[in-house]
């Protein structure tokens, strides 16, 4: 069973940073990563994605301050998130696809103070 393990968050400063972590348990060499976010009240929504060949895509509110980046010999996947606002707290959640299964972390939380 794949499992993905996210750390890295906490509570931080508006305009401060923040690097999140994803292991996973199983080779990821083959396949795309992604971050996602959930807020309190609102859906999940994508925050980044990095393909197999490194290739990288952004939601517009978070591009030019996240960095979403992977290693693919310890099988993890890094979010470094800079100048982050009261509106970037939320849980944030690993996902892989792997072969049609969708593999999802327990979430690690990031709350930004004003």
């Amino acid at each position: 069973q794949v499992q993905l393990v996210e750390s890295g968050g906490g509570l931080v400063q508006a305009g401060g940073s923040l690097r999140l972590s994803c292991a996973a348990s199983t080779s990821i060499f083959r396949h795309a990563m992604a971050w996602y976010r959930q807020a309190p009240g609102k859906q999940r929504e994508l925050v980044a994605t990095i393909t197999n060949s490194g290739s990288t895509n952004y939601a517009a509110s978070v591009k030019g301050r996240f960095t979403i980046s992977r290693d693919n010999v310890k099988n993890t996947v890094y979010l470094q998130m800079g100048s982050l606002k009261p509106e970037d707290t939320a849980v944030y959640y690993c996902n892989l696809e792997r072969y049609g299964d969708d593999h999802w972390g327990q979430g690690t939380q990031v709350t930004v103070s004003s």
